[in-house]
């Protein structure tokens, strides 16, 4: 027995008890069956079918037809989903409204050319995403930078130690490998012969680990595979290792690569490893730096997002 029209007073459908209900019948007309309804919420379909009766009887009218094994939304029903799909929605923007306004602002990050360009930016969207309330502003050098005159809030380094006095965290190793475009290596008859490089010219970063690397990382390269003979001395010299890449690309001679970098060139085919069992691992990481270990929420937020990313890798 319903009472039609029955007046609603301002608090009748507030109290917890009649909240639960309504919950209760917004999974279960999201569903259009109790069992289901009853399985999310971890209840029996009775007490389900009970709450559902008592939030009917309460508002005077039927919410549900019932048929053997199915329910259907009356158009009252219709009516009340409706408007608690409305009011879910307003809930949930104002909730992340509130959460995005504790995390916004301006962010300032530093990082090395290299790993900014071939890492960082192609994933900002992702970043962006996922917190639109900040401002992100990506700045670039070699040189480790102060962070109180420049007001940065964050930096990546990549190093063969963490700098002294600020915060560190490692953030990724990083290995080598000579890289050049497929035409290069078999112009050059390079796969698998390690001695044809003394007939190419060498592409390097000569500030890859500090100001005056030079063919430092070459040679690193050949003393760790006992090609101490070989010389380093045609070559085109870069400060950043991903120019020394495009200019591999182009066939201007074989690069050395780092692996973090070059993935998706290697990947599209414009980069080819001669020699993909000469690999080796760096005496540099790519290093996390902030000023001091209290993270505000803006720093927080996106060094966990680059933990992400490069767990991802």
């Amino acid at each position: 027995m319903y009472t039609k029209n029955l007046p609603l007073t301002g608090n009748m459908l507030l109290n917890g008890y009649q909240l639960s209900k309504l919950h209760t019948f917004e999974v279960a007309a999201r569903h259009l069956s109790f069992s289901m309804a009853a399985e999310e919420l971890s209840l029996s379909p009775s007490a389900i079918s009970h709450r559902i009766a008592g939030l009917e009887e309460e508002l005077g009218f039927k919410l549900f037809e019932r048929f053997h094994r199915r329910i259907k939304l009356t158009s009252e029903g219709e009516r009340i989903y409706t408007a608690l799909q409305s009011s879910l929605a307003l809930i949930n923007q104002e909730v992340a409204e509130i959460r995005n306004n504790e995390i916004s602002g301006a962010l300032t990050v530093y990082s090395r050319p290299s790993i900014a360009q071939c890492w960082l930016v192609p994933k900002l969207a992702d970043f962006h995403r996922r917190h639109p309330s900040i401002t992100l502003d990506i700045l670039t050098g070699n040189e480790n930078i102060n962070f109180s005159n420049y007001n940065i809030d964050l930096a990546i380094y990549y190093d063969n130690q963490p700098p002294e006095g600020l915060n560190c965290e490692p953030l990724m190793s990083e290995s080598i490998v000579p890289v050049c475009s497929r035409e290069y290596a078999e112009q050059h008859e390079l796969f698998d012969n390690p001695s044809a490089l003394q007939n190419c010219t060498l592409l390097h970063d000569k500030q890859a680990w500090d100001y005056r690397s030079g063919f430092d990382e070459w040679q690193f390269w050949f003393r760790a595979f006992g090609l101490e003979n070989m010389e380093c001395h045609a070559g085109i010299g870069f400060d950043r290792s991903d120019l020394s890449i495009v200019a591999a690309i182009h066939h201007a001679g074989v690069a050395m690569g780092r692996s973090t970098l070059i993935g998706k060139r290697l990947q599209s085919g414009e980069l080819v490893k001669p020699f993909p069992e000469l690999e080796i691992d760096c005496q540099h990481n790519y290093y996390l730096v902030t000023p001091n270990r209290d993270y505000n929420p803006r720093v927080k937020v996106f060094v966990e997002w680059l933990r992400d990313m490069s767990g991802a890798c």
